[in-house]
């Protein structure tokens, strides 16, 4: 009982300290529309192959991109599994360039088996982050006295904490299904000024919006032997898309402190929602030593509305691919153990910028996973390599560099002491 009020103690400040540490971990200027970054849907085996998970049956991580893989944790393994990146990312548009670092919160969960016939997990996920602070300057040529400056800010994002289960059907299908509870502050700002003309006044437009609601994943995997030591494994999750639960305020300030401010702030009625989304993956397992897998996913944001505005966004489409390698599950070095992850991906993401497609995003991974002296849990390394390309010479470029670590501890709880 102590282990179970230890355990449930350290996922509650984890929680907590996620929820804080969430915050603020993204400069990319994209992420001045809609929701933001949306956040992958990956532990830290899935994130280094690509994030391939739909198809993943690993009993020794948390998989919950797909809440059917929680029937693959054996009858006496408890998992707690958590994750941190860090980052640096350089933005051109072709001009100039800016260097930004940041740390980000990944994901913490817990999973255990309940029955033969069931897994359960909870966890807290991020689910987009928004942060970015630009400055535009407008120059009239004709008459400088009107030459402005605005400043962009904003900051926020959305979490969710989830519930989970799976059931397996038969031998070789088993079904799942997320509850999640969704919420979050989005605040942005536009401040106008005149540099060259005292005599006009600044002008600052701000809006925050409260968002929360619920989230529904559901998930199915079935597993095909093709003899002793091959295995195929089909996947797939849906995810229903729905308005949000949103109450929405604007703040508009002419003048200043100096000058004397004119405040005026008012609620808003905005809809808000989120898409459906549909994903499909397939893994082949060799010897449960080689695993090889892709996925594909899709979701409908153009079919969303934000905002009252229903064409705001593109659909947002991903493919990636990805494999991980262990030399000799039951060799005697260390290094037999080793896990070697590699992948790939590409990504379109939502983001709409004067009626077209904002940017394509590729990216591509690796890492280890390097297991704990007498334990069964994992130390895991990533690093990833990611490019957006603008689809527009004037939109901008990112390239970001990620190092991602995880800690999953995979522990002997459910099991009966013998005394003699």
């Amino acid at each position: 009982m102590i282990r179970y009020r230890q355990s449930l103690l350290v996922f509650l400040f984890a929680v907590v300290s996620g929820v804080a540490f969430a915050q603020n971990n993204t400069n990319s200027p994209y992420t001045r529309y809609g929701y933001g970054q949306l956040s992958d849907v990956g532990s830290s085996n899935s994130k280094a192959m690509g994030g391939v998970a739909y198809g993943l049956r690993d009993g020794s991580q948390v998989n919950f991109a797909n809440p059917a893989s929680y029937t693959a944790v054996d009858s006496l393994t408890f998992i707690f599994d958590g994750a941190v990146s860090l980052q640096n990312t350089n933005f051109s548009n072709g001009t100039l360039k800016q260097n930004a670092k940041n740390s980000s919160f990944d994901y913490v969960t817990m999973l255990f088996r309940t029955a033969p016939w069931c897994g359960m997990s909870f966890g807290l996920l991020p689910y987009s982050n928004v942060g970015y602070s630009m400055t535009e300057y407008r120059a009239d040529e004709a008459y400088p006295e009107n030459s402005s400056s605005v400043k962009y800010a904003g900051d926020g994002g959305l979490h969710q904490l989830y519930v989970g289960a799976g059931f397996k059907i038969f031998k070789n299908l088993s079904v799942g299904a997320n509850f999640s509870y969704l919420w979050g502050d989005i605040s942005r700002s536009a401040y106008l000024t005149f540099p060259s003309d005292a005599n006009q006044l600044p002008f600052l437009r701000a809006s925050s919006a409260s968002l929360h609601s619920y989230k529904l994943d559901f998930g199915a995997q079935y597993t095909q032997m093709l003899g002793k030591k091959h295995a195929l494994t089909v996947g797939a999750v849906v995810s229903p898309g729905h308005d949000l639960n949103s109450r929405t305020s604007i703040e508009t300030q002419v003048g200043n402190s100096s000058t004397g401010a004119t405040v005026s702030v008012r609620d808003s009625v905005a809809t808000y929602g989120i898409p459906l989304t549909v994903g499909a993956g397939l893994t082949y397992v060799y010897d449960n030593r080689l695993t090889v897998g892709a996925d594909f996913m899709l979701q409908q944001w153009n079919k969303t509305t934000y905002m009252n505005a229903k064409d705001a966004f593109c659909s947002r489409t991903r493919i990636g691919v990805g494999a991980e390698y262990i030399p000799n599950p039951m060799g005697r070095s260390y290094l037999a153990h080793v896990k070697y992850r590699i992948g790939a991906y590409f990504s379109q993401p939502y983001y709409k910028i004067n009626g077209i497609r904002a940017a394509d995003e590729y990216g591509v991974s690796g890492g280890f996973a390097f297991p704990l002296l007498r334990t069964r849990s994992l130390l895991s390394v990533t690093a990833q390599y990611v490019r957006v390309k603008g689809k527009h010479p004037s939109f901008l470029d990112e390239n970001t560099l990620r190092i991602s670590i995880g800690i999953t501890f995979n522990e002997r709880w459910f099991f009966k002491s013998r005394v003699e």
